[in-house]
Order: structure tokens, then sequence, then C-alpha cells
């Protein structure tokens, strides 16, 4: 069967690796992969910028899957049901795990980034974590995974329908935090240094309120808000200036997610952020309930799963034309089709 593996920085190699037998293991599922998002992830491993990354690796964590044959103790899905797959699982039980926090599990394997993912045409998986639904298409299916990142972020901001929430960000993830958070009722504001992002931002979520962060923020969220402030900022970005700065434009006894990470430390005022009585938190990954309700919340009307998928390309043609992704400025989300 076909994989495409990258091999170090730079360097993609079309494989054929020896076809899969069902021979299955109690739990496990084989699944056929047909869509695989690219991830803010894939594009760091691409150019050498991933923490938590070694090669050679198979990429591809977003994924739609048709599930080919099953276990004979599966219970949860049947050969033929379409498929998004959760990419994280625990190798053995921790305390994290016990505690209810899978997703910061001190063993958590995520496909594509410590393990081999989905960039191949077969592979077997446990089935507890393929998440079934036949009526949405193979894009919405591969695009739960992304929008499972923004869900988690939002349910750890604990936001009411009194905040006031600036998402930080408008790629794929922010472009879901914040649908998620128009879903509590507050207002939500959303900032990019990106005029591009931020008018399709508007297009996607239909939001009203953008700022430009290379301007002034400050005073642009007092003119926005009559002085007042976020009373919930979550960062996207991933870029360690853009996060620091949230604790300035954080409201006095507000919240701050970081939703996105970057290989360095956060450095804050201290005396400010007493003074504020400021909240900070980190969101990782997500959890597998996020899975289910975002399906049925795509499933409702409720979530728009696929309107930032921005380019496409076929399997075959990733070791040539991936790194021309770079060059798209435009760029929000690209699909990969087998």
């Amino acid at each position: 069967m076909k994989a495409i593996r990258l091999n170090e920085p730079g360097k993609w190699e079309a494989l054929q690796i020896p076809e899969l037998d069902k021979t299955l293991l109690p739990g496990e599922a084989l699944v056929k992969v047909k869509k695989i998002g690219v991830c803010g992830t894939d594009l760091h491993a691409f150019n050498g910028s991933q923490p938590f990354f070694s090669y050679p690796r198979i990429l591809g964590h977003e994924l739609a899957v048709e599930v080919v044959a099953i276990a004979n103790d599966v219970e949860t899905v049947n050969v033929g049901d379409q498929c998004s797959v959760e990419p994280y699982y625990n190798e053995g039980v921790n305390q994290a795990v016990r505690n209810g926090k899978p997703n910061c599990g001190d063993n958590l394997r995520v496909l594509g980034v410590h393990v081999d993912g989905g960039m191949q045409e077969y592979f077997k998986y446990p089935a507890k974590f393929l998440h079934v639904s036949n009526t949405l298409t193979e894009d919405q299916l591969a695009m739960i995974e992304p929008l499972a990142i923004g869900c988690h972020a939002v349910d750890r901001a604990q936001i009411s329908h009194n905040d006031i929430v600036l998402v930080i960000g408008a790629g794929p993830i922010g472009l879901g935090t914040i649908q998620f958070a128009q879903l509590t009722g507050a207002r939500v504001i959303a900032m990019d240094i990106d005029d591009v992002k931020l008018e399709k931002c508007k297009e996607i979520t239909k939001i009203s309120d953008t700022i430009n962060a290379l301007g002034d923020v400050e005073e642009s969220l007092a003119e926005l808000l009559d002085g007042d402030l976020p009373t919930i900022v979550l960062d996207a970005t991933g870029n360690s200036t853009s996060m620091m700065n949230t604790f300035k434009y954080a409201a006095a006894g507000g919240t701050i997610v970081f939703i996105g990470l970057f290989m360095g430390d956060v450095v804050f005022n201290d005396p400010n952020f007493h003074k504020k009585e400021l909240t900070l938190k980190a969101s990782r990954a997500a959890m597998g309930e996020d899975f289910s309700r975002i399906i049925r919340l795509i499933e409702a009307g409720k979530i728009n799963a696929t309107s930032f998928i921005t380019h496409r390309m076929s399997f075959d043609d990733v070791p040539t034309e991936f790194e021309k992704l770079y060059t798209h400025k435009d760029l929000i989300k690209a699909v990969i089709e087998l």
C-alpha cells in the first residue's frame, strides 16, 4: 500500500509498504484513510520547527476514515462506518489519566507526531477512538479534530453569556474557537495581524468585531468596548509576543487561555497580574467527548466545519506540492484527498 513519510525537514519519501493483514488485536479496527487535514503541526514538522517531534515520521492526524474490519469484541463501530479519528491516546495509566485528564497523560501519544499517522492508505487503531457519523461528509469528518481544539479551549475558559471574549489568531484553530465561543451567547471579538484572515473570519463566523493586532490594540479595545476590556482572552497564535501581550488585554478578574504554544518561557509583570487577579490556563489537545459533541453540533447546523478549507491536493502530489502551501497567503486549511 502507499504511504508518504517525512524523513527529515523538507524531505518527503513516497513509499510502498506491505499490505496490512486483517488480524486485529482485541478492541482494534482497520481503517481506510479518505481525507487528511493539514495542520500547523504538519507545516512546522516540514520546516523543522515542531516541538516534541522526531524523524522519520508518517504525518497526518486530522482524519476522515472508513472502517474496513473490526476485532470480534468491537461494538462501537461497524464495517462501513465513516468516522473521525481521535488521534491521541495514552500508553499506560498515570495520575492525569486517573484524574480524568487523559489529554495531559505523561505517555500521551499523538498520531503523526509521536507515532506514525494517517498519510497511508490503511492503518490499525483502537476502535474506541473512532467517532462515527454516516451523515457528515468526509471533509466535515476531517475537520472535527481541529474544531475539537477550539471546543476544549472554550470549555477551559468557562465562558458565560455576560463575558466579552477576545480570540487572538484567525487561523483554523482560532476560527473554531470563535464559533464555540459564539455558542455561549457572549460577545466575541477576533484579532489577527492579517486583514485577509480577518475578512475571511467575518465571512465564516459572521463576527462583526475585529481588530488588527499591528495597530494600537489597547486603544482599539477601549474604543470598541467603551473603555472596558475583554473578560476572557484566548490566544491561538503560538506566538510568544502575542501570548505575553494577553496580560495587558484582559480585564480585572479575567481569564487567559493559551491554546498555542512556543518553545520558551512566558514572562509577565507580576504586580499587574496580581492587581488584576487574573487566571491563566493552558489548553492541551481535546477530550474524547468533544468529538461526539461536535459531530452532533455539525449535524444540527450549529457549527460550520468546512468553509475554512481553502486548498486541496491529491495524496500522490504531497511530495512535490506540499511546500507550495507556504507560498499561499490566503491559506487557512488544506485537505489531502486519497
